[in-house]
């Protein structure tokens, strides 16, 4: 394997978030008194923010604009990322072993931007990345691979000397398909998918405290 850069996710990833994550939907629905579906995290968890609130809207038919839901759902985890959220296990000691490698970082997230800088900031590994892409700004999901080829375009790199680092079954076969090589990355939010990431994903990490990529 001649890994030259690498694109990490980050909730469930780099983050120790997927729980804020699956319960903002609901979460805001209960602020407004409206009892969530059962399955509604399942639903939002493919989508960007933007999506999710025309989703929520439209689904529950909420007077409020997009803007207005956005802002109440950035209120409600703005406090998580900027004052709670952790790193997964063995993140801290990866980071720095991958760059002494010379390997390129970059982050693709279907996130919020601003959130997720605080988050690596106060979590003290923002330094490590080159560049942060978003979804959003990209106007993709991660069902396409556009985001993952604006990554390795960044970092002038083809997607076979690049690592797409994912929790999520869909992005993880989205990133093969493009032709990346890609980790599985366990998180509590994909127990019930594992076994299908490790038969999908080139390689599987359990903790980040395995060692570095060779």
């Amino acid at each position: 394997m001649n890994l030259r850069g690498a694109i990490f996710d980050a909730d469930g990833t780099l983050l120790d978030s997927m729980h804020i994550w699956r319960e903002l939907g609901a979460r805001y629905l209960q602020s407004l008194n409206i009892t969530p579906e059962e399955n509604l995290s399942a639903k939002l968890y493919p989508m960007s923010l933007e999506q999710s609130c025309r989703y929520l809207r439209d689904h529950y038919g909420l007077r409020d604009s997009e803007g207005d839901i956005q802002s109440g759902i950035l209120g409600i985890i703005e406090g998580f990322y900027r004052e709670e959220v952790t790193l997964k296990d063995g993140v801290r000691e990866f980071l720095p072993a991958m760059r002494e490698k010379g390997i390129q970082m970059v982050i693709a997230t279907s996130g919020n931007r601003d959130l997720l800088l605080s988050a690596l900031e106060r979590n003290g590994i923002a330094e490590y990345f080159d560049e942060i892409f978003t979804c959003s700004e990209l106007s993709t999901t991660k069902h396409e691979p556009d985001i993952f080829l604006a990554c390795a375009e960044f970092m002038s790199l083809k997607p076979e000397n690049v690592g797409v680092f994912e929790d999520a079954l869909f992005a993880l076969e989205t990133a093969k398909r493009a032709g990346f090589v890609t980790f599985g990355v366990a998180d509590e939010s994909n127990v019930h998918q594992w076994q299908m990431i490790q038969s999908t994903a080139d390689y599987t990490i359990e903790t980040f405290r395995g060692g570095i990529i060779s």
